[in-house]
C-alpha cells in the first residue's frame, strides 16, 4: 500500500465525478427533449452525444480501472467482473435507446419512459460501483498513480467503441481485442452518419467548483 493515499487533490475522484455529472445532465438533456414538425431529428442530437459518451465511459472503466482494481484491491477480481456484468446491463439499455432512437421494429411500442427509466437505474447502478472502486483505490495507491489512472481513463475514452455493445468481452486481453474492433466499426459509421460524439472530461488538478471556475473564465469541463 502506498504512503501517499493521504488528503490533497484526488485527480481520478473529481474526473469520475464529474464524468458522471456531464453524463447525468445529457441523460436529462435527451430524456426532454420532443421532437416537433420543425425539428422531427431534435430527440436524435440531445440523446446520440448521451449514447456515445456513456458508452466511451462504460468502456473506458472497464479497460483502465478494472485492470487497476485487480492490481490493487485483494477482492479486486470480484468486484472487475461484477463490474463487467453491470456494463452489460446499462449497455444493455443504451442498447435500447439506441434501436428506438432508430426506429427499429423490436421496439418501437415501448414507451421512451420505460426506457429512460431503465437507462438511468442501470447508469445510477455504475456509477455505484465506479465510485466504490475509485474510493478504495484511493486507500491503495498513491496521488501520483491516480493522476496516472485520470490521464490512462482520459486517453482510454478517446479509444473506445462509440455505441453500446454488451454483447462482447469486457475483461482481460478478448475484451481489449473485442474493444479495438468495435472502434473501428463504429468511427466507420459516426463518419458516414455525420454524428456528433462530444470530448470525454480531461482531468485537472483542482478543486475548485464549477461556479468558480465559470466566474474565473477557466472551464475544465469540455464537450458540454
Amino acid at each position: 500500500m502506498s504512503d501517499s493515499s493521504g488528503p490533497g487533490v484526488d485527480t481520478l475522484a473529481d474526473t469520475v465525478t464529474e464524468t458522471h455529472d456531464v453524463l447525468t445532465t445529457r441523460l436529462a438533456d435527451a430524456e426532454a427533449c420532443r421532437p416537433t414538425r420543425e425539428l422531427p431529428r431534435d430527440r436524435m442530437r440531445a440523446t446520440d452525444p448521451f449514447l456515445a459518451s456513456t458508452s466511451r465511459h462504460v468502456a473506458a472503466v472497464n479497460a483502465v480501472l478494472g485492470p487497476a482494481a485487480r492490481r490493487h484491491l485483494p477482492d479486486g477480481r470480484r468486484r472487475t467482473r461484477e463490474l463487467a456484468r453491470q456494463s452489460r446491463r446499462l449497455e444493455g439499455a443504451l442498447f435500447q435507446t439506441k434501436s428506438k432512437l432508430y426506429g427499429s421494429t423490436f421496439v418501437v411500442r415501448r414507451p421512451w419512459a420505460s426506457i429512460w427509466h431503465e437507462v438511468g437505474e442501470e447508469l445510477d447502478a455504475f456509477w455505484t460501483l465506479e465510485r466504490g472502486l475509485v474510493d478504495d483505490l484511493a486507500t491503495r495507491t498513491s496521488v501520483a498513480d491516480r493522476d496516472a489512472l485520470a490521464e490512462r481513463l482520459f486517453r482510454a475514452e478517446r479509444h473506445v467503441p462509440t455505441r453500446p455493445h454488451p454483447y462482447l468481452p469486457h475483461r482481460g486481453v478478448t475484451g481489449r481485442v473485442a474493444r479495438q474492433v468495435a472502434l473501428r466499426v463504429d468511427r466507420f459509421w459516426d463518419t458516414a452518419e455525420g454524428r456528433m460524439v462530444p470530448e470525454p472530461v480531461r482531468p485537472h488538478r483542482s478543486r475548485e467548483g464549477r461556479m468558480t471556475q465559470y466566474l474565473l473564465a477557466d472551464p475544465h469541463v469540455e464537450g458540454h
